[in-house]
């Protein structure tokens, strides 16, 4: 899941080097943290967060079909 994500990030922004994400496994929910440059985050995001939620939609498809709860946090 976490290279789906980097592979999508990825190929948002401008600066694909500066793309971090770091997993942190819990119980039954794992949370990723995707950190990018300053000036892409608005093109993860999207209008209206409309990218972020098709970003977390195919998370949680993903996740689902593994039977695990994933949650994306973009941050700052």
């Amino acid at each position: 899941m976490k290279d789906l994500i980097l592979a999508i990030s990825r190929a948002l922004v401008d600066e694909p080097d500066k793309v971090e994400i770091k997993e942190i496994a819990g119980d039954k929910t794992t949370v990723f943290e995707l950190r990018v440059a300053k000036e892409d985050l608005g093109k993860v995001i999207g209008k209206q967060g409309k990218t972020a939620h098709a970003i977390r939609t195919i998370l949680n498809a993903t996740a689902t079909k593994l039977k695990k709860r994933a949650v994306l946090e973009i941050i700052e």
